[in-house]
């Protein structure tokens, strides 16, 4: 059923065709139906973070942007959803087209640049949460905020989150926000992680409740900047790490007409740069804290292979596009037989 339709939404412009996809699994969940379709995958809890999660295969960050969907996305069966990446202010983002299908690779190229309503915006919306799983948030910078500064807004949309949050995720790796991956770089990443911590320690006491922080890092990070990156998490205690966001290389889609558009590049051509990350990282944390794995998960195979790196859970995204909710039960079947 989903390739049928998966056939007419890809006639439509990307970012037209993500939106109605949107709006009908909102009101299909509102009519009812999606507690008859899909099929629901079996309970699979996996404990880490101080949470359990109901199944080891949740959404990704961007789907999402604004948290007004995730009710309904739940349905079709994740075991979290993340939404976001917000920014304390709205911004449009790029402008369009920003949004780039390469079904040939099952990949997709975007430049969005975190085009969000803002985290007042998001928090209204979370506040009607009926989701019984986990509900991560991402949290970034907004563009025009100086790289210096990019602490002021990830707290900010810390204190702002941090009540209606189960994992608070943090973005310094998407490749469309100018200088965002400069906070990857040893000292600015140490800055960061120390304000981060400090917020969460000073949150955490004032409203009894410890909500964990992962970090979202990129797969274009060199074997030297893993190693510091993994000593740099476990020195200020962060509790848990994405791998990875997308590339912004183009040799697995070099012969595309699409290779040169800008942007961040995800799906099958990033799957094994994404899982060599999840494997190098799991060695240098050595159990230290856990990694979720994401990035070109296609098939339940996909999910198998990042678990088998090292990671705890898996994230789907672009794969979700291109397979639909048939992927999730998929993933969760596969990975129960591991």
């Amino acid at each position: 059923m989903y390739q049928l339709a998966r056939k007419a939404l890809f006639l439509l412009p990307t970012e037209t065709s993500h939106h109605f996809s949107l709006n009908a699994i909102a009101l299909s969940s509102r009519l009812g139906l999606l507690k008859h379709w899909p099929k629901q995958p079996a309970a699979q809890p996996v404990e880490i973070m101080g949470l359990t999660f109901p199944n080891p295969v949740g959404l990704a960050a961007g789907l999402d942007k604004n948290g007004d969907y995730f009710n309904a996305l739940a349905e079709l069966g994740f075991g979290f959803v993340e939404i976001g990446t917000i920014t304390p202010r709205p911004q449009p983002g790029n402008p369009k087209p920003r949004l780039f299908r390469l079904p040939e690779h099952q990949a997709i190229i975007n430049r969005m640049g975190f085009n969000n309503l803002g985290v007042d915006h998001l928090v209204t919306q979370v506040r009607k949460r009926r989701f019984k799983g986990i509900l991560g948030i991402n949290i970034g910078k907004n563009f025009d905020t100086p790289v210096e500064s990019a602490s002021d807004d990830y707290r900010l949309c810390m204190e702002k989150v941090y009540a209606y949050a189960d994992y608070i995720a943090v973005n310094i790796s998407s490749p469309n926000t100018p200088g965002l991956r400069d906070l990857q770089h040893a000292e600015q990443l140490s800055e960061l992680l120390a304000t981060l911590k400090q917020t969460q320690a000073r949150l955490a006491d004032e409203q009894g409740r410890y909500v964990p922080l992962a970090l979202k890092i990129a797969p274009d990070l060199d074997d030297e900047q893993i190693v510091d990156m993994a000593r740099q998490l476990i020195k200020h205690g962060i509790d848990g790490v994405i791998a990875t966001n997308t590339t912004l290389s183009r040799e697995p889609i070099k012969h595309s007409p699409l290779a040169s558009e800008q942007g961040g590049l995800s799906g099958w051509p990033v799957r094994e740069r994404a899982t060599e990350v999840v494997e190098k990282l799991a060695k240098e944390l050595d159990g230290a804290l856990p990694i979720i794995g994401v990035g070109g998960i296609i098939s339940g195979g996909d999910a198998c292979d990042k678990i088998n790196a090292g990671a705890s859970l898996v994230q789907v995204y672009t794969g979700f596009i291109y397979r639909g909710p048939a992927l999730i039960a998929e993933a969760v079947e596969a990975l129960s037989a591991l």
